[in-house]
């Protein structure tokens, strides 16, 4: 389980990113429904964790506007869990995405200091089917 906190009516949790040569950032990210991503870093940080570059992306924003951004890849603590996944570079505060939210429920008490729950899902049950 992810634990965090409500902050200027945002869910923030704290994650640890991996870099190279055993390089370990701990970082505050803002859980973001709206991005389809898996998490998003400043062009800084990626740069200092020596993050290795895979692709470019393209994205259309809330206002439907096109922007293009590059991806990297890396390591993060997820669950207690070492995860690997893609990485979109973005000047803007660090975001937990979609992506790294499948199989898993979020719930947030929206008030000052409230708490962020990020719990992983038990698989859904496989019916047993009768043959005929």
């Amino acid at each position: 389980m992810i634990r965090g906190r409500v902050a200027r009516h945002e869910g923030i949790v704290r994650l640890s990113v991996f870099g190279r040569a055993g390089h370990r950032e701990t970082i505050e990210a803002v859980v973001d429904t709206g991005y389809d991503g898996w998490l998003s870093l400043p062009q800084s940080l990626i740069h200092d964790l020596e993050l290795p570059w895979i692709k470019f992306g393209r994205a259309v924003l809330a206002d439907g506007s096109e922007c293009g951004f590059d991806i990297y890849s890396g390591d993060i603590l997820w669950d207690r869990r070492r995860v690997h996944i893609e990485i979109d570079a973005s000047e803007a505060m660090p975001l937990v995405g979609m992506q790294l939210l499948e199989g898993f429920e979020l719930t947030m008490q929206v008030r000052k200091d409230g708490p962020v729950l990020i719990k992983r899902m038990k698989p859904p049950s496989k019916k047993l089917r009768r043959r005929r």
